[in-house]
């Protein structure tokens, strides 16, 4: 069984330009996921990281993983992250098992996260896994200027609010057959519970980055 992991880090960012190589407590952001990989190598045979971005490239190979450059028309900002999982498949070995998708913007990771996660995807014999958390909020939507309950009845206390959960992005495993399918989740994929702070981190705005770098420092500090 041949496992690995892929870090997708395109260069173009819109709302935090750069942000895959900017500097989080003095380490590129893409770096934290880099080494949270490097420390699973029981169970992650071989680091990959697809990227447009010579910037984004140099880092990489700096740290000893491999890159896979992405093309131009794989790379634009509406193209989903499954395009890059398979170009990467396409580019190397055909003997790979699972694929292990750590995304960048998520550089907070509980330490067992990974191990945890495997072994049940390993034994629930899923075709994926991904990380999920419980959302705490009082949910609606707004139909002709009035807003609707999703979640709960008007004047029901929040410890009673019907369970929601949001997918967090920590991390996904999937069947690499599926992902040559053009498929990351279904209805058949196993949901992994998270109940941590980090799972509220997902870097997509300076404020995003702001708070990563606050749990970062209280964490080393800790």
């Amino acid at each position: 069984m041949k496992n690995i992991v892929i870090l997708p880090a395109r260069g173009g960012s819109k709302r935090l330009p750069n942000k895959n190589s900017m500097l989080l407590e003095g380490i590129p952001l893409l770096v934290h996921s880099i080494a949270y990989a490097k420390n699973n190598r029981d169970i992650i045979d071989e680091i990959y990281v697809s990227t447009d971005d010579a910037e984004i490239k140099k880092i990489a190979l700096d740290h000893g993983v491999q890159v896979i450059d992405r093309p131009e028309h794989i790379s634009g900002d509406l193209e989903p992250t499954i395009t890059a999982l398979q170009h990467v498949l396409e580019s190397i070995e055909n003997n790979v098992t699972n694929v292990i998708v750590l995304q960048p913007t998520n550089p907070l990771r509980p330490e067992n996260l990974l191990k945890e996660a495997f072994a049940k995807f390993i034994n629930n014999r899923s075709s994926s896994l991904f990380t999920v958390s419980r959302n705490h909020h009082k949910l609606g939507t707004i139909v002709q200027d009035c807003f609707v309950p999703i979640n709960y009845k008007s004047g029901q206390r929040t410890q009673d609010l019907n369970p929601l959960y949001f997918e967090n992005g920590l991390l996904y495993i999937c069947d690499a057959k599926q992902i040559k399918k053009g498929i990351i989740m279904d209805k058949n994929s196993f949901p992994y519970l998270v109940n941590h702070v980090f799972a509220n981190v997902d870097i997509d705005t300076q404020d995003d980055f702001e708070y990563a770098a606050y749990l970062l420092n209280k964490k080393t500090t800790l």
